[in-house]
């Protein structure tokens, strides 16, 4: 479903992402690694707000690393970014409506905003509140609700499970599953490993902007390197 093909990406003459290669099918994957390796770059360059220096960026077997973010949008991407990002003085409701904003279909729309309303109840009842008056848990699951809204075909989710209580993190990891139930596919960039891995299929892990380890999910959780250095075990 997305593929990189030799992606470097520079901040600047500081290289963030060095020559990375790597490929996930549908449902839930997911990229580890450590703070400042490069998977919040890898993420901005999917979606198109950064552009890679050079490489290739393919989505459903087409290139996609020159198109605007709107376009990549239009195909099919949704970004749910690091820090949340909430319109924080908008309501509830007009963020997950912002959301919508590429569509045409009413009945889906509204369909959609309902499945999040009731997967999501605390934003149903906050639907009319200021979205910078919500929780951080309430912001991620705004963020999220706002991602399905645009009716995508893969959603990126960059560290959903960062800042939230342990109760949350259990609640965000149902919610990635249910929406990956529904027909979508969810790329994941963590620090928390043990949470990735445990919702993934596939996994890589992403050292100093290089892949440095690839494979099932389930088989990565017993890497010895894996288990010392981002798992804590």
């Amino acid at each position: 479903m997305i593929e990189l093909r030799n992606l470097v990406v520079h901040y600047g003459r500081v290289a963030a992402v060095h020559d990375v290669s790597i490929a996930f099918g549908s449902g839930i994957n997911c990229i580890i690694g450590s703070n400042g390796a490069g998977k919040s770059t890898i993420m901005r360059s999917i979606s198109g707000l950064v552009r890679p220096t050079s490489g290739s960026i393919l989505f459903e077997g087409e290139a996609i690393e020159g198109l605007t973010p709107k376009a990549i949008v239009e195909r099919g991407i949704a970004h749910v970014p690091e820090g949340r990002h909430v319109f924080p003085e908008l309501t509830v409701e007009e963020n997950l409506k912002i959301g919508s904003y590429l569509r045409k279909d009413n009945a889906g729309i509204k369909r959609d905003y309902d499945s999040i309303c009731s997967a999501f109840p605390r934003l149903a009842e906050r639907r009319k509140q200021y979205a910078n008056t919500l929780s951080g848990g309430e912001q991620q699951m705004l963020v999220i609700g706002r991602a399905i809204m645009a009716a995508p075909k893969l959603i990126l989710m960059d560290e959903p499970s960062m800042g939230l209580s342990p109760v949350m993190v259990a609640k965000m990891a149902e919610v990635i599953r249910a929406v990956n139930s529904e027909g979508k596919s969810v790329l994941l960039v963590e620090q928390n490993a043990n949470v990735a891995l445990g919702l993934s299929d596939d996994a890589a892990v992403l050292e100093q902007g290089r892949i440095s380890l690839r494979g099932k999910a389930a088989d990565m959780k017993d890497d010895e390197h894996v288990r010392v250095a981002y798992i804590g075990i």
